[in-house]
């Protein structure tokens, strides 16, 4: 079975361009833009190749190319959301889509199906998808068709804007011979680092490559290296992971007339609520996050993502209707809403629509079940409705250097979002355990040496005496001295230095100590230009 490969270039970037202007941002045509993750590019669109952009540039050799780039966010689901409905139109026409990333999907290449005057049966195919795309605002789409999935990947980049570059039967080793091994950066961080190794070593291109024995590339570079040994030989049998197209999940109730009170509606849409939890349990499955969406005279006015810590039931959803309307409808200058429960606009329809679903086993309750922690989760839910959204909050663990820099706080039931990554490395970080307790206001202390002289740190990370007795003076000025029994650190980090004139900024030089008194307490503190601070207590 033959592969034919759709490609969409540079789709993060369209995606992130398509988002900016619906959030309001001008947005000019041809501008050039990037996606940037970690401060290095990660996709760039043709203006930016243009200007010199490149993928894997960091932020400031990208901005020193090209100063008017547009820099955007990466975004993952963003990406995968907005390249859903490519995917459904060419579902639409032939089956067996297979997703590959956003702006890449396989699907089996039609045979002599659409041949007629002349043209191949997969040129033929190629030509309609590209009819359909382009009806549909995907302005760039292009084909590759091959033997084997890599091959075809790779014709689909040699394509023009909607054209097709089809591979013969036994072509493959031929058509891929001449091309650098940089094409093997779409693997990621492990063909990235492979290509430049293989540049290193003097083997620039994928014939160069394919001249290797395949016992050669796995002795030297292991599994990896054999699998791209059999893509650059055309004998890579890479089978396509087709998708099942998704069904119909959402569920709506219209009102007619329209309901003007948030407790009609609610009241209401309770069987809808119902039909829809069960339609997702009647595929074993379960919403972790719902979209739920109100109607007014035709135009979606109030519209929410809500997640759940476990999984929607009936009732979450009718809890969550009614906590919507009420925040979020629109208030008509007209109407007095005396009434807690009156809403701005008359409601037409109330939609469900799943934009989460998980297995349902996932999220079984355990052996002995789970009646406390359903409890738990409906009482913070109501308090959360009482007190706010965004008042109720849970800490989550980030990458950091000090105690304070390592907690994040998040709306109870959203996701933890732009946390900065725990597998850094994060030089300065005192080492673990973590400290149990972590002040949000430090209170100030002393630290002196044996002689009485405060103890500091020197721009070299080197202790100007020893430790011998702290003590701290923040609320209670009048605690007695408590002697040093051990010590460790310092651990200096010196952050936004630039920023480290500006007044009450807790930036520039600073050391982190480990110390434990006599009477077994251990406690992290911290020294800086301006005095110590006792940041967090060990229990």
């Amino acid at each position: 079975m033959r592969t034919l490969v759709v490609w969409c270039p540079d789709w993060p970037v369209v995606a992130a361009l398509a988002e900016a202007a619906e959030g309001g941002a001008a947005v000019e045509p041809g501008a050039p833009a990037a996606v940037l993750a970690n401060n290095v590019v990660e996709v760039c669109n043709g203006p930016a190749r243009a200007e010199g952009v490149r993928r894997g540039q960091r932020r400031r050799d990208a901005q020193a190319r090209c100063p008017e780039l547009l820099l955007l966010p990466a975004n993952p689901d963003r990406d995968a959301r907005s390249f859903e409905p490519v995917l459904t139109m060419v579902e639409e026409h032939r089956p067996g889509v297979a997703p590959i990333r956003p702006g890449l999907l396989a699907l089996p290449a039609p045979g002599r199906y659409f041949a007629s005057g002349g043209v191949s049966g997969e040129e033929a195919a190629a030509a309609l998808l590209a009819e359909v795309l382009v009806g549909a605002g995907v302005w760039d789409c292009r084909f590759g068709v091959a033997d084997d999935l890599f091959t075809a990947e790779q014709a689909s980049k040699q394509a023009l804007p909607q054209g097709c570059v089809v591979v013969e039967r036994g072509g493959a080793p031929a058509f891929l011979a001449p091309l650098p091994v940089g094409v093997l950066a779409d693997d990621g961080q492990q063909g990235r680092d492979l290509a430049d190794l293989l540049r290193r070593l003097g083997l620039p291109t994928l014939g160069d490559l394919a001249r290797l024995s395949a016992a050669e590339m796995t002795d030297r570079f292991g599994s990896y290296g054999a699998l791209v040994h059999r893509r650059v030989t055309g004998r890579a049998e890479e089978r396509l992971a087709s998708r099942t197209p998704p069904p119909e999940l959402t569920c709506e109730i219209a009102f007619e007339p329209p309901l003007e009170s948030a407790e009609a509606v609610t009241f209401s849409v309770r069987t809808t609520a119902e039909r829809f939890v069960a339609g997702l349990a009647d595929r074993q499955l379960v919403a972790t996050s719902v979209r739920i969406e109100a109607e007014c005279d035709g135009v979606v006015t109030s519209a929410r993502t809500w997640l759940h810590p476990r999984c929607f039931t009936s009732r979450d959803l009718v809890d969550r209707v009614h906590w919507q309307l009420q925040a979020g409808m629109p208030t008509s200058g007209l109407r007095s809403r005396k009434d807690a429960g009156t809403i701005g606009a008359p409601v037409e329809r109330i939609r469900f629509l799943p934009d989460t679903v998980e297995p349902a086993g996932d999220h079984a309750d355990g052996l002995w079940g789970g009646g406390a922690d359903e409890a738990v989760v409906r009482g913070v839910a109501r308090v959360q409705a009482m007190v706010g959204y965004d008042a109720v909050r849970v800490p989550v663990l980030q990458g950091g250097r000090g105690a304070r820099d390592r907690q994040a706080m998040v709306p109870w039931g959203e996701r933890a979002v732009g946390l900065r990554p725990l597998e850094q490395p994060w030089p300065g970080r005192i080492p673990g355990p973590a400290p149990a307790r972590v002040f949000s206001s430090p209170p100030a202390a002393e630290v002196v040496d044996e002689s009485g002289r405060p103890v500091a740190v020197t721009e070299r990370g080197v202790v100007t005496g020893e430790p011998w007795r702290f003590r701290a003076r923040g609320a209670r000025p009048d605690l007695p001295w408590q002697p040093v029994a051990s010590w460790a650190g310092p651990w200096p980090v010196d952050e936004g230095w630039w920023l480290a004139a500006e007044p009450d900024a807790e930036h520039g030089r600073s050391a982190r100590f480990q110390v434990v008194g006599v009477d077994g307490r251990a406690w992290l503190m911290r020294w800086r230009a301006t005095g110590w601070e006792v940041e967090a207590g060990y229990d």
